[in-house]
């Protein structure tokens, strides 16, 4: 979609019949340049990685449940604790890999639509900040864990993810969305527009605390969990 409007900024007169979609394009209030997609490409990790790397955390931490193998899982000579930190790391290879993939994605695009390179500092700034919300958005998988782990299922965690993605809609609107752990990285990527500017230190200090609150709830639930399937 961010190379589709890309490709409409760039061509403004022969995709005006394209109508409604044409306009939002040009009320972005952007140009056909690579400054402009990469911040599209930033803002889709910041919105809709919660989402994605959703359902990567759901995925790894329900499916032993949904499958019928948790009773394999925990028969094995490993602690819990290491099996869960071994889940953790497949989780962070996971979305470090579809973030570097959608920036290699987009990366390609915008030579195939030849817009305009980036300069050393811009580039680097760019780099910069979809690499940061890339990293806060993946740390707000750890409490899922839980929810898979106590729903014994994937949904139960998508259920939560389809939640805070909605509360963070509505708390983003209010103007309270930098102190909502699920709305920081949408917020610093800049898809809140002005909104950005509200983030202090007590916004990535309460995600930084719900991300580890995540972590130890999964990890003290699973040890101490009355294992009954």
């Amino acid at each position: 979609m961010g190379a589709v409007f890309m490709l409409m900024l760039k061509n403004p007169d022969a995709m005006a019949k394209e109508g409604a979609l044409s306009a939002k394009a040009q009320l972005m209030g952007m140009v056909a340049s690579w400054d402009a997609y990469a911040t599209i490409l930033t803002q889709a990790i910041g919105v809709g990685g919660i989402l994605l790397f959703g359902f990567v955390a759901s995925w790894l931490f329900g499916r032993e449940y949904s499958e019928g193998t948790a009773k394999d899982l925990l028969a094995l000579p490993t602690s819990r604790t290491r099996i869960l930190n071994a889940k953790f790391c497949l989780y962070l290879l996971w979305c470090c890999a579809l973030a570097l993939s959608n920036l290699l994605l987009g990366g390609l695009i915008s030579l195939l639509l030849d817009l305009p390179a980036p300069t050393g500092s811009g580039l680097h700034a760019q780099l910069w900040v979809y690499g940061v919300t890339s990293l806060l958005t993946l740390l707000l998988g750890t409490p899922l864990a839980v929810f898979a782990l106590w729903g014994k299922s994937y949904l139960a965690p998508l259920g939560v993810v389809a939640l805070t993605l909605v509360f963070s809609q509505v708390i983003a609107s209010a103007g309270w969305g930098y102190y909502f752990p699920w709305a920081v990285p949408g917020l610093y990527s800049g898809a809140g527009g002005e909104y950005k500017a509200q983030l202090d230190i007590w916004s990535y200090l309460i995600l930084l605390l719900m991300s580890g609150a995540g972590y130890l709830a999964t990890v003290t639930y699973w040890k101490r969990a009355d294992q009954s399937k």
